[in-house]
């Protein structure tokens, strides 16, 4: 099942995917169901918001490809590499990624990202996947200068715009059969299947949850294969993973 967040008559709403059309729901489904109100909103009629706004925070893995942890000069590390983008880092499809004045080198890095769907602490790997609602994509934006820079992460991946999310979040995936592609203006930079995470989704809510609570709505970005690299104002960036559909986002630079 594919739950939309969109606009539709200057409204924000929620809504299952069937076919062409939006089945309008009676309000957020992590948190009153899967209610129908019998009205349905052409797709086409709809503008597609980021699927969630985390009520808390953006957990991020850090290095979780072999070949990317390559790339950035480095090994992998054997725990999973925790770091937070704050939420108001998040948009939507079709919304403009924004290219900070304090940084000339800004970088795609396409993701796979899992939606929380109830309060989680030291939640097991066993039982880690019955606390996802679902999964949707993202883009960690990352200012690799400021990265470079600091030394730590939080200004270089934090700025308002540096989480792309969407464009639906679909409750029913199995990551083991799906790829992760990024593209630039239709160049493919990014491809792998993402059976190449050294962390799996279940492991990494572990060791996550043992850190910090996990809330329903909060969203987990499970690091980024090899391939990444920068982009400029005019270009459109896409990441595409198959059974999820295609998150698109224009670049301009900061006005």
């Amino acid at each position: 099942m594919k739950i939309a967040r969109f606009s539709h008559d200057d409204a924000i709403m929620y809504g299952i995917v069937d076919e062409s059309d939006l089945v309008v729901l009676a309000g957020d489904p992590m948190f009153t169901g899967y209610e129908p109100t019998g009205q349905r909103i052409p797709l086409a009629d709809a503008a597609l918001l980021a699927p969630v706004i985390p009520r808390s925070k953006v957990v991020c893995v850090g290095k979780n490809y072999h070949d990317h942890a390559a790339e950035m000069g480095g090994v992998a590390p054997e725990e999973p590499l925790l770091f937070l983008k704050p939420n108001t880092s998040v948009i939507g499809p079709g919304d403009s990624i924004v290219r900070p004045s304090l940084s000339q080198q800004t970088e795609y890095e396409g993701e796979l990202a899992v939606v929380i769907g109830k309060i989680a602490k030291n939640v097991t790997a066993a039982d880690a996947l019955t606390y996802v609602l679902g999964y949707t994509i993202a883009n960690d934006v990352t200012a690799r200068d400021l990265q470079r820079k600091d030394g730590q992460w939080s200004r270089a991946k934090g700025f308002d715009t540096f989480c792309p999310l969407g464009p639906v979040i679909e409750t029913d995936f199995d990551p083991a059969s799906a790829t992760v592609e990024t593209r630039v203006n239709g160049e493919v930079r990014q491809h792998a299947p993402l059976t190449d995470m050294i962390h799996s989704v279940a492991s990494i809510i572990e060791y996550a949850s043992a850190v910090f609570t996990l809330l329903p709505g909060d969203v987990i970005l499970t690091g980024t294969p090899a391939g990444v690299g920068a982009f400029d104002a005019g270009d459109v960036v896409e990441v595409e993973i198959s059974g999820l559909g295609i998150l698109r986002n224009p670049v301009r630079d900061a006005r």
